[in-house]
């Protein structure tokens, strides 16, 4: 058994390498667009606000697996060839942006407007007020939901595989089918990806104590 493992361990680390990417990539993106999108939700003009609105409860509400298939099908149907790595990871780049739009509008709109009306009556600008007040307050509320949706973005990487990119699950899929030993490397899979999210939960759980202590 563990020769088998180690026999394939370069495998697993390049299916582990891929996965810890995308997933990177996307939470970078989604908490980027995220962050946007949620201060249009509440300051935006009104068309924006609600062209942004449409977006976020129209992705919330489509499955993951139907949003990647979509972009790897739709845009190369449109004359715009991209490559499945690409397809997935903009899926979920864009189901990322909704969820954490819906995290910062939430986190922000939950900070007590006597706070807003305070930051004015000493001549701060909107800018000032967002970054000297708003934010630091709603920062320490927004990082556990914006955890929770990473660890989802983090589990959702494994829909790569559908696209045949070569994730920890399509490694894994590879390996166990060719060692005929399912359990093991399935075993060994959800243990990575558990050791991952773990990770991530506890750095959340960190920076959210950081910043409740220093608001």
């Amino acid at each position: 058994m563990l020769d088998l493992l180690l026999n394939n361990a370069h495998l697993v680390w390049r299916g582990l390498s891929v996965t810890i990417g995308a997933s990177a990539l996307v939470i970078a993106a989604g908490t980027l667009g995220g962050l946007f999108g949620g201060l249009a939700l509440l300051y935006a003009p009104l068309p924006l606000r609600l062209l942004m609105r449409v977006y976020v409860d129209t992705i919330r509400g489509i499955p993951l697996l139907v949003l990647i298939f979509s972009v790897f099908y739709g845009l190369p149907a449109l004359g715009l060839p991209i490559s499945g790595f690409v397809a997935a990871a903009l899926a979920l780049a864009i189901f990322g942006t909704a969820h954490v739009s819906e995290v910062v509008r939430g986190a922000v709109d939950s900070i007590p407007e006597g706070q807003t009306e305070a930051a004015k009556s000493i001549g701060l600008t909107f800018y000032k007020r967002l970054r000297y007040v708003i934010f630091p307050q709603a920062l320490s509320r927004a990082i556990p939901p914006w955890t929770n949706t990473a660890v989802e973005l983090v589990k959702a990487s494994s829909l790569l595989a559908l696209v045949s990119i070569v994730d920890l699950l399509y490694s894994t899929e590879q390996i166990a089918a060719r060692t005929r030993q399912p359990l093991l490397f399935y075993g060994v899979a959800a243990l990575l990806y558990f050791s991952i999210n773990y990770s991530l939960s506890r750095l959340g759980a960190r920076i959210e104590k950081k910043f409740t202590y220093s608001s």
